[in-house]
């Protein structure tokens, strides 16, 4: 490993390496088991005798830090304790601004998986063809450009995206249309850049998605929670001075249901007359098991009013972070010029990876595929909720995506924590509300398998039960 050695200062030569080394195990930088460089070596790197580090090598290794090999080399030894802690950070230097302070902890990534995994939002990994797309992507790595390019993404993804989004969803969208960005969360930001100023108002549906209020905020932006009812979003209920709606209208994350065609052209009607941005979030109604769905507000459109999100996350996997935003025509030399000012553009080999794919017709047959299992995984854990939780639950009806929301009649924060204790993750409602409190849960059914449904939901009632 090539590490630094600083030689700056006075003093012993060998006494200085022997320090800087032994912090460096101490502190884990330099882990048990890792090999040093020869002694000839690194004193031709720092300019001094061999000696002077042999020296520094031999109080280290009788100090008990290194181990030598014969004919192998010197190696930190395994036998060390854990490393020591770091020092407190100081309470001194710059501050961020007040809205950043103002933030709840990031959302950490978990330590393990649950045993009964009830999260929402996460797709089954093992039903994504995992091996296809390691080929398209040595594919695509061997072939990949090595210069920048644009902010608005790989062409033939635009053009694959233009495509899909037209037939399946009926979005009116040509590939110059699309600017191809790092998930749905990208998206949204990118539109916050170009239209927003600190103390703006956004309007978000209440329950609603949390990050979403939570990048708004990040802005400056004032965020009004609106009521959502069987219909969707009450269009009535929004305030004035309004300048930028978030809905997520085909599937109301996260109670599920679709906003009505009388709400959808309402809400454009209000739009227009509001000189507003509605912000369309079609996270994932690609996987719809009955009804047909409802036309996108952006197929609806005919002011420029609608800015149509849409993610791969939910429909693959998380970790490709890959998504798309077709905005307005007003907006998008703006959109272009806050993408290359905020990281250029992404993972063009991964683009052209997913534009293969979908062009090969592989990812409508993961959909079809995935959207049978995901079908069979709602079925049963609606049946189930039904007989077991009679009385405590009601299921709010949905017909797609990768979560239910079931309501109920009391604060279910303390039964929550149990069954996560007992190895059973869901997640309130009362989580993803602001003004308007709402008790039950949000079960996800995206990463559990189907056999594994009663068996949860048999752990969550044992914990509803527990004292």
């Amino acid at each position: 490993m090539d590490f630094h050695v600083s030689l700056a200062g006075r003093g012993d030569l060998s006494v200085r390496i022997y320090r800087q080394l032994r912090d460096a195990v101490l502190d884990g930088r330099l882990r048990a088991g890792e090999r040093l460089p020869p002694t000839r070596e690194l004193a031709r790197r720092l300019a001094v005798s061999r000696n002077t580090v042999a020296v520094a090598y031999d109080r280290l290794t009788a100090d008990g830090f290194l181990t030598g090999r014969v004919g192998a080399g010197t190696y930190v030894s395994a036998s060390l304790p854990a490393p020591r802690p770091r020092s407190a950070p100081s309470a001194a230097g710059p501050r961020p601004k007040p809205v950043w302070r103002s933030l709840p902890p990031p959302v950490a990534a978990p330590t393990q998986t649950p045993a009964f995994d009830f999260r929402v939002g996460i797709p089954d990994a093992a039903l994504f063809p995992l091996e296809t797309w390691r080929r398209f992507l040595a594919r695509e790595l061997r072939e990949s450009v090595t210069h920048y390019a644009g902010p608005e993404g790989h062409p033939a993804l635009r053009a694959a995206i233009a495509r899909h989004a037209g037939v399946s969803r009926s979005v009116r969208a040509g590939a110059d249309d699309v600017l191809v960005t790092q998930g749905a969360q990208q998206a949204l930001d990118l539109l916050c850049r170009v239209l927003l100023s600190p103390g703006d108002r956004v309007a978000v549906e209440e329950p609603g998605y949390r990050l979403a209020k939570l990048l708004f905020a990040s802005h400056g932006a004032e965020v009004v929670g609106v009521p959502v009812d069987g219909e969707g979003l009450d269009v009535s209920a929004l305030p004035p001075r309004t300048k930028l709606v978030y809905v997520t209208p085909s599937h109301q994350f996260p109670l599920g249901t679709p906003m009505s065609l009388p709400r959808r052209t309402a809400l454009l009607a209000w739009a227009a007359r509001a000189d507003a941005l509605v912000v369309e979030d079609d996270y994932d109604s690609e996987f719809r098991f009955s009804d047909r769905p409802l036309e996108p507000l952006q197929s609806l459109d005919r002011d420029g009013r609608v800015a149509y999100v849409g993610s791969f996350s939910k429909t693959l996997l998380p970790m490709l972070r890959l998504g798309f935003l077709v905005a307005p025509a007003s907006l998008r030399e703006a959109l272009c010029h806050a993408r290359q000012l905020s990281d250029w553009h992404g993972d063009l080999s991964a683009q052209a990876a997913l534009a293969r794919f979908i062009d090969d017709g592989l990812f409508a047959r993961h959909l079809r595929r995935a959207t049978k299992v995901y079908a069979e995984r709602h079925e049963r854990l609606v049946s189930t909720l039904d007989r077991v939780f009679a009385g405590r639950l009601r299921v709010v009806p949905s017909a797609a995506g990768l979560h239910l929301c079931a309501l109920a009649d009391a604060d279910l924060e303390p039964i929550a924590a149990r069954a996560a204790a007992a190895g059973v993750a869901v997640q309130t409602l009362s989580d993803l509300c602001g003004g308007f409190p709402l008790p039950g849960l949000v079960l996800g059914y995206g990463s559990i398998p189907v056999e594994r449904i009663d068996d949860g939901l048999a752990a969550l009632d044992a914990a509803w039960g527990s004292t």
